[in-house]
């Protein structure tokens, strides 16, 4: 979030710019078509400043260093995503890390019963043993 506080002069006039889906107070939505073009300006070597400006934005409202921090972020997710990144909404997705079990076939589930089983066995193999092992214990004092 940006430290820069728009007045409504200024929200007014960004959301009067082709290149804004919307304005906050403190934030400015860039359409996903607009950000799609700054980086493939820039990636052809085109400056953020310049981009920025070409786009019809005064960099003295938005700050300077926002068309740099905006494109870093925007090559970024490009280059992760593709186009198609810039249209959809990924923020409070789940992880993409471990799979759901929901998703797994009959076959891996059924094997993966079957490995905690033979977890669970060998679990309660060892706590028997440990259980043994203290009766002898206490039976020697």
């Amino acid at each position: 979030m940006s430290k820069i506080i728009f007045n409504e002069h200024q929200q007014r006039v960004l959301e009067a710019n082709p290149n804004v889906a919307s304005v906050s107070d403190r934030a400015i939505q860039y359409t996903p078509e607009f950000k799609i073009h700054a980086v493939k300006e820039n990636l052809a070597g085109k400056g953020p400043t310049q981009i920025f400006t070409e786009g019809g934005f005064d960099l003295t409202v938005i700050g300077s260093q926002k068309a740099k921090s905006s494109l870093r972020r925007w090559r970024k997710a490009f280059k992760l995503y593709g186009e198609d990144g810039f249209f959809e909404e990924r923020r409070g997705k789940g992880s993409t890390g471990r799979p759901s079990s929901n998703d797994l076939s009959a076959e891996k589930k059924l094997e993966k019963a079957e490995a905690r089983i033979k977890y669970l066995e060998a679990e309660n193999e060892l706590l028997k043993k440990l259980e043994g092992l203290e009766r002898q214990v206490k039976k020697r004092r």
